[in-house]
C-alpha cells in the first residue's frame, strides 16, 4: 500500500501535473497526459518509457460500463 505522504509529493514527470493512484491497478495516473505509471513492489516507477498509455475513456475519467451522455 503506497504511503499517502508519498503520493502528495509525487508528480507527473513530463508535465509536473497531480497524479491519481488507482489501486486496484497499482498505478499511478496522469489524466492529462494518458500514462499510468507502474507500481512495483511498493516504488512507483516514475519513467516515461514504463508507463502505459491509458485508452481515451479512461484519459477522461470514464469507467468501463458507465452510462454515455448524448
Amino acid at each position: 500500500m503506497m504511503d499517502k505522504e508519498l503520493l502528495a509529493m509525487l508528480v507527473c514527470p513530463l508535465c509536473q501535473g497531480k497524479l491519481k493512484y488507482d489501486r486496484e491497478r497499482g498505478e499511478l495516473k496522469c489524466h492529462f497526459d494518458g500514462l499510468a505509471f507502474p507500481i512495483r513492489d511498493d516504488i512507483p516507477v516514475m519513467l516515461e518509457e514504463e508507463a502505459r498509455v491509458m485508452d481515451v475513456d479512461e484519459k477522461l475519467g470514464k469507467t468501463p460500463g458507465a452510462p454515455k451522455h448524448e
